[in-house]
């Protein structure tokens, strides 16, 4: 990219490119979603997104709406079960999960780094229910901005595979231990999607190649070997409840990526409660 007026770091500046394929979705005369508040980002921000609308392959841009769909319909399921409950979004950036499910009760905590934060005030507001934590998933201190412990679901949209598998471990088992009982809602990659990912998606979407994805895991049940108290409510591949969608040729684009595992949608739940 030839813009240097947004000063983010390599992995935060990939936040552009689900907040780019979110704005093209909802200006679309039949959208699958509709997001106001990326597409008013998206002509207000000084940034050139033309490489990313160049060369981004329109099943990647599918992607980043089908992750955001099913991100919203779990959270809602979840807060039909728990009105009140905590929602707190991992890894932000300029993600608008918030305003398309709230329910007038939920009280939410958009997370990231300082430079992702700072330029996020700029373009969303905080409110009574809607605050912001500036700071790293791995610090402890944003664990104290959380006052309800009890009903509590997190999510980490296009943050997860960019930490290693140790780290992953490290910090499911930090979720469950100061939470005591969380669900999580999270996007990964197969290895095989990782590197396709890495080639596909970041490099030619004009990101910087110290953004490379570094974790993929081709069986997700595989974490339930991290630790006993891990349960996979479901799991699915990224295209499949949306191939319906579109026509013959991009649902046969959507059904190889899926069958050849690139990329999938999890949601569990961690906890020491004996009901597991």
């Amino acid at each position: 990219m030839n813009n240097k007026s947004i000063k983010l770091g390599h992995i935060q500046e990939t936040l552009l490119l689900p907040l780019w394929g979110r704005a093209v979705e909802s200006q679309k005369e039949n959208p699958l979603l509709i997001d106001k508040t990326a597409v008013k980002i998206v002509h207000e921000i000084d940034y050139d997104f033309s490489t990313i609308a160049k060369n981004i392959h329109p099943l990647t841009r599918l992607a980043w709406v089908a992750r955001s769909l099913y991100f919203d319909r779990e959270i809602i399921k979840y807060l039909e079960k728990y009105p009140n409950a905590t929602v707190v979004n991992i890894g932000c950036g300029f993600d608008t999960t918030f305003e398309r499910i709230d329910n007038g009760k939920v009280i939410w905590f958009d997370l990231d780094l300082p430079d992702v934060i700072e330029l996020r005030r700029q373009y969303i507001l905080e409110t009574e229910r809607r605050k912001f934590i500036s700071g790293s998933v791995f610090g402890n201190n944003w664990y104290s901005e959380i006052a309800n412990k009890e009903q509590v679901i997190l999510f980490l949209a296009g943050v997860i595979y960019y930490f290693k598998e140790e780290d992953v471990k490290k910090l499911f088992k930090e979720f469950v231990d100061h939470f005591g009982s969380v669900d999580i809602l999270f996007d990964y990659c197969s290895i095989k999607g990782m590197k396709i990912s890495n080639k596909k998606v970041l490099e030619q979407g004009g990101m910087d190649q110290k953004a490379k994805l570094v974790w993929g895991i081709n069986d997700i049940n595989k974490i339930t070997e991290w630790d006993e108290r891990i349960k996979i409510i479901n799991t699915m591949p990224m295209y499949k409840e949306f191939r319906k969608n579109y026509p013959l040729l991009k649902r046969l684009g959507m059904m190889i990526t899926d069958l050849i595992n690139i990329m999938s949608l999890c949601h569990i739940t961690i906890s020491d409660k004996n009901d597991m």
